[in-house]
């Protein structure tokens, strides 16, 4: 998978942002900690703007932004050719941000994305409020170069309750509750069964507490 096959399977903006909380709260409900997780979420990342991000902690990670202009998203895979790290003046990927719209170009220099002022990426894909599809600039991925994209936004791409507890049963090390897992995917209200199946050293009012700071719709119902 590569950028290109990305733009074609990720759903319409509300549901990526659904998507994005519900992977988000899974990660604070089995992992217990606010403070980090592969997936997080912040609703108030920037006046207006709202982010979901994946870091691996390994130098790979992703921020999803949810704008008022639209969405725009990046990703960086540090083992990539296409890393700016790659060449002397630390360009980006030829084509990655050339039909960039304007209302999303003043992310290029946002601190967090960037290394002594020049943003790093290997993915950038972009869909505008009015726009019926998800964009991306005419790059040239050769056939023995890596984007990142695959193991980037594996999960996020296939979009299933399914995939995520695959991929989490690994990340954390656990056998994990489909039906659990299914019922927080689906932003459904948060009940005590639900809980001690995913976590049962967390409380309902703890995890009530951690997921409602993300937005999560159903937090601390019993």
């Amino acid at each position: 998978m590569n950028v290109h096959d990305l733009i074609r399977v990720l759903p319409d903006i509300p549901a990526l942002r659904a998507r994005c909380r519900a992977m988000a709260a899974l990660e604070l409900l089995i992992g217990g900690d606010p403070e980090y997780g592969y997936f997080s979420y912040d609703p108030a990342w920037d006046p207006g703007v709202e982010a979901a991000l994946m870091n691996n902690g390994a130098g790979d990670e992703y921020a999803v932004l949810f704008t008022p202009d639209g969405v725009f998203g990046r990703g960086f895979d540090h083992e990539s050719w296409m890393s700016p790290y790659t060449n002397e003046d630390m360009e980006l990927w030829p084509g990655l941000v050339d039909t960039l719209p304007e209302v999303f170009r003043p992310l290029l220099s946002e601190p967090a994305f960037c290394d002594d002022d020049v943003q790093v990426a290997t993915v950038v894909f972009w869909r505008e409020s009015a726009d019926t599809a998800w964009r991306a600039g005419p790059v040239e991925i050769p056939a023995d170069t890596d984007d990142g994209t695959g193991h980037l936004f594996r999960v996020l791409a296939a979009g299933t309750a399914e995939a995520y507890r695959e991929f989490a049963e690994g990340y954390h090390g656990t056998v994990l509750d489909p039906a659990a897992i299914r019922h927080v995917w689906n932003l459904r209200p948060l009940t005590e069964t639900v809980l001690k199946a995913l976590n049962p050293n967390l409380t309902l009012a703890r995890a009530a507490s951690m997921t409602g700071r993300i937005g999560y719709p159903g937090g601390g119902t019993t």
